[in-house]
């Protein structure tokens, strides 16, 4: 037995040594969290540079710095929320790709292809590519997003949904959502940066279609950007449900220009659209 070796007695754990013959996997692993091969492989080069050359030998589960898929999944984590922060181009919830919809003529056995992926924010991505797609315990992959195992399973959850599959997600917890959102109005309208920045998850990601980037609500990723982007047009804003969920919608008086609408997780903002296309607004269900 090679003395280097580590045993892994969970499924998506591998042997710590020696790397190059999971090279296969976990290239496939990051392909399908990042979505191109040139990727994948700066990704997979950059944990194999970095491997610790006798990993420590231990009875149980690989631990997680020893663990080459949790490696590279936080590799690729890393890209992807690098990804969210320079996004490109403006983000529209109802295009079939950048929403995560699959091509209507897709199989459903299929998995989804990388580009329906890329309407997931990136734990969403991750939770539901490592779980779904590598049997990754829910367990192993909440310590890469630093969120508790029930957390994480609602992230695949969510993931599943947009992508429309069989699964659906729980329902959310309503009275929760609106004391979050109304939390969140309440430290806009004080200019409370402290209480914003607690209300938002470290991962959070607001993403903007392409008339709220013009009233500054740019598409960004992390709790001080999204804060800086929309406290001034929330400290303005009204409570809202919209699609059933608690958000908000601006100006306070009249018709809503732009309308907020907000994913909770365990008392934590995730992810916030931000909504003003005419096209956008019209399909949605408000009440004010």
């Amino acid at each position: 037995m090679d003395e280097n070796a580590v045993p892994a007695t969970l499924p998506g754990a591998l042997p710590a040594a020696p790397f190059k013959e999971h090279r296969p996997h976990l290239r496939a692993v990051a392909y399908r969290l990042l979505g191109t091969f040139e990727e994948a492989d700066e990704a997979v080069e950059d944990v194999r540079r970095a491997w610790p050359a006798r990993p420590p030998i231990a009875p149980g589960p690989v631990p997680a710095p020893y663990d080459p898929t949790e490696a590279v999944a936080r590799a690729c984590l890393d890209r992807l929320r690098s990804r969210e922060t320079h996004r490109e181009h403006p983000w529209d919830p109802w295009d079939p790709w950048a929403s995560g919809m699959p091509n209507h003529l897709s199989d459903p056995e299929e998995p989804p292809p990388p580009t329906a992926l890329d309407g997931l924010t990136p734990p969403e991505r991750l939770a539901f590519v490592l779980h779904d797609e590598f049997s990754v315990p829910y367990e192993r992959i909440a310590p890469i997003l630093e969120r508790t195992p029930a957390a994480t399973r609602q992230l695949a959850g969510r993931a599943r949904y947009r992508l429309r599959e069989a699964e659906e997600m729980p329902e959310p917890d309503l009275p929760r959502q609106r004391d979050v959102v109304a939390a969140f109005l309440a430290a806009a309208r004080s200019g409370d940066a402290a209480a914003l920045h607690d209300l938002l998850d470290p991962d959070v990601v607001l993403r903007a279609d392409a008339t709220a980037e013009r009233t500054g609500a740019t598409t960004v990723h992390g709790p001080g950007a999204v804060a800086a982007a929309i406290a001034r047009q929330v400290s303005a804003a009204r409570k809202a449900l919209v699609d059933g969920a608690a958000g908000l919608a601006w100006p306070a008086e009249g018709d809503p220009r732009l309308v907020f609408a907000f994913t909770v997780l365990e008392d934590r903002i995730t992810a916030i659209d931000a909504l003003s296309d005419a096209d956008h607004l019209g399909r949605l269900k408000l009440q004010l």
